[in-house]
């Protein structure tokens, strides 16, 4: 499924863009509707001051062409993608780091689009039956396993499916799902901490959980703050994009959980249909669960769901450079940077463009990346540990590039730490950066060193509700027990006339995953050199210590897939089946 966007408007950073936007050069312009040629002169990049911006703002240009028609995973135009940024790890200093001594790892996939015509959800209470629409009210998920899948089963209320011990919280206290469909908000109790709401939170953890105890079936009911977030018009447009999963030697998908047969969207508008009979509305059990009341129910109602897949076998590339570590000692520890390559390709055309070209989401955040390696291959000498630079695919899919990497290292020996870059919103100068994640290792320390080094300032996340660690490709590493820390762009204005978190939330208002998404918006170059510089520092930092990063002492993450904390601690061969 599509990565979440990675940020929610607030009310007042809504309210504030409205208020400002007419500061913002170029960006009311395309808002109105305006003339987009007009539109792009008055939204001029800034002019680069250095080569490293230069170079920075080429590779955006390049990968953001029309070119590369969007960079959807198993399309032609990521392959020309993968291919430029082959071509720059080479004039980067780097060496080949993929399979059979190539740039490229192969990534097998499954590609998987619905066919509407097998879809079904009908609900079915004392005898009578009410069957919701197609797209309008529900939306089934692609299964992976079979082409036709169909349940007919009894429906359990699971509240939000988690299971948190340690919280004193269990939504399937008392219940008996086997032979069951689950039906289940998403989200997480608003008084779990950041971290464990944003784990709790992932769908996948939740069908796990029900898989896992015996359900035949699953259906996630909207609400009205999904709505909010996120209009069930706008995710049930793209109803037909293909979905995609890891596929093994076997030609079989990957944490596609088969004991589910069908499981299903329903729209907050279709939801009290599934709770017909109860004494409940679904706004209102939808709050019980939203402020921690735990537990479930059985429900009154008879589910009947289908769903038809077609499903395909799919290749894809990770592009790997490798920069060797000069100690012999710890040069088969490697410290491995990412950035996502793909994006989502093509789609419904706005004002006349179908091209989504993703230069922010995620061109910049290669660009960045591919500047940082530069840098470190030019130093007079290589870091202790060697440095692996990997361009992933399919994080627009489920972060399916990086954990298949983080899975199957084409470079060998041990992952460390991970860096990642992804979508950092550089349309308005800051004099900071905000590392997201560094309060869970040892990072936090490096980080900070580096940040100095720099000559930038270290601010936290304004956003700890959105989750974002668990969001992007760093997660794919945290999963094999790897320390990482995810780069984003500055908060703090250097400029009074324009705020970064204003631009930013006009960003994912108008742009994310559109068609403006694109060169010609007011990217600062200056400030992505300065982000690529930070991160070198940080690789050199954690390549020259003595010591690997490790978790923090009773660190969620840490405790969950690092084994705990300690000396060793969080290191990953890449070698396990992970855990999801």
């Amino acid at each position: 499924m599509p990565v979440a966007p990675r940020r929610r408007k607030t009310r007042a950073l809504a309210l504030a863009t409205a208020a400002t936007l007419a500061l913002l050069p170029g960006l009311s312009a395309c808002k109105r509707g305006a003339d987009p040629d007009a539109a792009a002169a008055s939204s001029a990049t800034e002019i680069p001051q250095d080569p490293a911006a230069a170079r920075i703002e080429a590779d955006v240009r390049a990968l953001a062409d029309d070119r590369m028609q969007g960079r959807e995973t198993g399309t032609p135009g990521h392959d020309l993608a993968a291919d430029h940024v082959a071509a720059r790890f080479a004039e980067a200093g780097l060496a080949p780091g993929g399979d059979d001594g190539g740039w490229f790892q192969r990534v097998p996939l499954l590609r998987a689009t619905l066919v509407p015509e097998g879809a079904k959800l009908q609900v079915q209470l004392e005898g009578a039956a009410v069957a919701l629409a197609f797209q309008d009210q529900f939306l089934p998920m692609a299964n992976f396993n079979a082409a036709d899948a169909a349940v007919n089963a009894p429906a359990v209320f699971v509240g939000q499916a988690i299971h948190a011990p340690g919280l004193d919280h269990d939504d399937f206290a008392g219940l008996d799902l086997r032979g069951k469909v689950a039906v289940m908000f998403g989200g997480a109790p608003e008084r779990f901490d950041d971290t464990r709401r944003a784990f709790h939170a992932a769908l996948d953890e939740k069908l796990r959980s029900v898989a896992e105890r015996g359900a035949v079936g699953a259906v996630l009911v909207g609400t009205a703050a999904d709505e909010v977030r996120t209009p069930w018009a706008r995710s049930a447009e793209a109803w037909d994009r293909p979905a995609m999963r890891l596929r093994d030697a076997d030609g079989r998908g990957l944490d596609t959980f088969p004991a589910l047969k069908v499981v299903a969207r329903v729209s907050a508008a279709a939801a009290d249909t599934l709770f017909a009979g109860g004494e409940r509305s679904a706004a209102q059990l939808a709050e019980r669960a939203r402020s921690g009341e735990a537990g479930g129910f059985a429900l009154p109602v008879q589910l009947s769901l289908a769903v038809r897949t077609r499903v395909e076998p799919l290749e894809s590339r990770n592009v790997v450079g490798v920069l060797r570590g000069r100690d012999p000692t710890l040069a088969d520890e490697y410290v491995v940077h990412t950035a996502h390559l793909d994006h989502v390709g093509t789609g419904i055309a706005v004002d006349g463009d179908a091209i989504y070209n993703g230069a922010l989401d995620n061109a910049l955040g290669v660009a960045i990346m591919a500047e940082a390696a530069r840098a470190l291959a030019a130093a007079s000498q290589a870091p202790r540990r060697s440095q692996v630079f990997v361009a992933v695919t399919a994080e627009e899919q489920g972060l399916l590039g990086s954990r298949w990497f983080a899975r199957n290292p084409a470079a060998g020996g041990t992952l460390v730490a991970n860096i990642n870059l992804d979508m950092p919103v550089l349309t308005a100068p800051s004099r900071d950066v905000v590392p997201i994640g560094v309060e869970h290792s040892s990072l936090k320390a490096v980080v900070e060193d580096a940040a100095r080094d720099v000559g930038v300032r270290v601010s936290p996340d304004p956003f700890p509700e959105e989750a974002v660690f668990v969001r992007s490709d760093q997660f794919s590493f945290v999963r094999e027990g790897i320390p990482a820390v995810y780069l984003d762009g500055g908060i703090e204005p250097a400029d009074p006339e324009r705020d970064p978190k204003v631009s930013a939330t006009w960003f994912m208002r108008n742009c994310y995953h559109r068609p403006c998404d694109q060169a010609d918006l007011p990217i600062h170059y200056g400030d992505a050199a300065r982000l690529a510089r930070l991160s070198a520092r940080i690789a050199q930092g954690i390549g020259e210590a003595d010591a690997r990063p490790v978790w923090n002492e009773g660190d969620f993450f840490g405790e969950r897939f690092g084994g705990g904390s300690g000396a060793g601690a969080g290191a990953g061969t890449g070698t396990g089946t992970g855990t999801n």
